[in-house]
């Protein structure tokens, strides 16, 4: 029999916007200057302020990013990047849109990000930089990468907020580093993305690349080097800009969210919780992701929440075992097992930062429900 939803069914993400986002858009349409504006400088210039870190170069994705950093630290056709497979699939394809390949290792089963050790045995003399993730907004453990001796690309879409345990927030440690803006970030621009460095070098290549290849001090048509169209509008940074004045709040909204949904999940037989804070490590919160009990089945799960009113995803399959990658470089199950259980089990629940108390309630009594937990 199918349970109907008594209520509204609660989405999966839902990005705060009001009239300061509104009235801000609105002015960029009144000045006629949509794309190549001021507001692309200034949001650059308030969210390396915030980071504390001396530059940022906005862009069209998260993906845009992560392909003109790799691009900026040397990657180039023939070359290994070692980087995660428990990811969205973006931070792999990057290395591939410049003919590189991308060597996978295995993740922490506390963190879910990549462990450092796997990441070391992975290394080889074609191994051109190490492109660590921080899922789900936690901090990945960047002194041991940094220990490696490579250069570095950190793909932090998911971890705007987030601290290392030196106080240092993460993307400022140095290394180009990529944030995303989709509608269910923490900031969103509806799409974009942001790459931070201290480089001044690195963002002046990188501001060539994504308009083209043309430097600033060069007519409309002229240009000196490849480059793509990565830009981000002036109506995105205007977005961006508001939505950094209330950032604090949306973080604070998002940590509240995941203290109440430790208590209403506290005790399900099984069910495995994104790891706590240690060592001085800080989440930025992105999404709330269980781990199913071994037994369930996950698919099944998704569909019953559904019945009943509460949206939810697997997140996040195994990069590896998708089909161009399986085809293309010949992967197979068994190799990275930790990450392969963790994404054969993982659900992302509704989060955003205005989900009540009430919803969260409603997601717990579902998923114990579905799951015959009491």
């Amino acid at each position: 029999m199918t349970v109907r939803p008594a209520t509204e069914e609660i989405p999966l993400a839902r990005p705060v916007l009001g009239a300061a986002e509104e009235a801000a858009v609105i002015d960029v349409l009144r000045s006629g200057q949509l794309s190549l504006g001021p507001r692309v400088p200034a949001f650059e210039q308030a969210f390396a302020q915030r980071l504390g870190v001396a530059h940022a170069s906005a862009v069209s994705s998260g993906t845009a990013g992560l392909h003109l950093a790799l691009r900026a630290v040397g990657v180039a056709d023939g070359d290994e990047v070692v980087t995660s497979p428990f990811s969205f699939v973006a931070s792999a394809n990057a290395a591939v849109f410049e003919r590189a390949r991308p060597v996978f290792a295995d993740i922490d089963p506390r963190t879910l990000n990549l462990d450092p050790a796997a990441a070391a045995a992975a290394i080889t003399d074609r191994t051109t930089a190490l492109l660590p993730v921080h899922i789900f907004g936690y901090p990945a453990d960047l002194p041991a990468f940094e220990r490696l001796g490579l250069p570095i690309v950190e793909d932090a879409c998911e971890a705007l907020g987030a601290v290392h345990a030196d106080g240092t927030a993460v993307g400022a440690r140095g290394h180009p580093a990529v944030f995303g803006f989709y509608a269910n970030k923490q900031l969103t621009t509806g799409e974009g993305g942001l790459v931070t460095t201290v480089d001044e070098a690195v963002k002046e290549r990188i501001d060539s690349e994504r308009n083209q290849g043309r430097a600033p001090d060069m007519g409309w048509l002229d240009h000196d080097r490849l480059g793509f169209n990565y830009r981000l509008s002036d109506l995105a940074c205007a977005l961006g800009l508001a939505q950094l004045d209330r950032l604090d709040a949306m973080l604070a909204a998002r940590a509240d969210a995941a203290v109440l949904y430790r208590e209403a999940l506290a005790g399900i037989d099984g069910l495995a919780l994104p790891c706590e804070d240690a060592g001085g490590d800080r989440r930025g919160w992105f999404v709330f992701v269980v781990q199913l009990p071994p037994e369930a089945d996950r698919d099944a799960t998704i569909r019953a929440l559904r019945e009943r009113g509460v949206q939810s995803k697997p997140y996040l399959p195994a990069i590896h075992l998708m089909t161009y990658y399986r085809e293309t470089y010949g992967h197979r199950e068994g190799e990275f097992p930790v990450c392969e259980d963790v994404a054969r089990r993982s659900v992302a629940l509704p989060f955003f930062p205005e989900i009540s108390e009430g919803q969260i309630a409603r997601v717990a009594v579902a998923l114990r429900d579905v799951l015959g937990r009491k």
